[in-house]
């Protein structure tokens, strides 16, 4: 699951899909409608990629928290975020159950669930696959790191007659 081109923009609700840069910005679609608009570098957004969750011994990756999503409903939508904050926040204790209470506001946890919600309807949720972690896992084994890119030789100056 790659979240790193999947942007919140401050003001604008919903998600959104990086489609193209430009010079001083870049072109988004919305998850939601699929209608194109344009984001300035002025316009705070960020990438889910970026986002975690406060918890009492550490931050939680907004990944993790989706993937534990994905796992308790077997696949399935969460709970629907216009419920009451009583169902939403003893659901969200049963993902997250050392979450701080005090940092994590109520419009936080409806704004997890819309957005799991929606990202699994595109099927942009998805269990991590085995092999990436087993690659992963050699990597860290052998204790070796790909060998770095040689640089290109320095280009011959023309004789000058």
């Amino acid at each position: 699951m790659d979240l790193s081109n999947i942007l919140t923009i401050s003001g604008k609700s919903g998600l959104y899909k990086v489609v193209s840069q430009t010079k001083n910005g870049l072109v988004v679609e919305s998850l939601a409608d699929g209608k194109k608009m344009p984001v300035f570098l002025s316009d705070r957004s960020s990438a889910l990629e970026d986002i975690s969750m406060f918890t009492i011994t550490e931050d939680i990756p907004l990944k993790e928290v989706f993937l534990k999503i994905f796992e308790k409903e077997d696949g399935k939508p969460c709970i629907d975020p216009k419920e009451n904050a009583g169902k939403l926040k003893a659901y969200f204790e049963t993902i997250l159950p050392d979450y701080d209470q005090e940092r994590v506001y109520i419009s936080d946890i409806k704004k997890v669930y819309a957005w799991y919600n929606l990202l699994l309807e595109k099927g942009m949720i998805t269990p991590e696959e085995p092999a990436a972690e087993e690659a992963k896992g050699e990597e860290e084994a052998t204790g070796e790191e790909p060998a770095p890119k040689k640089k290109p030789a320095p280009k011959k100056k023309a004789k000058e007659e």
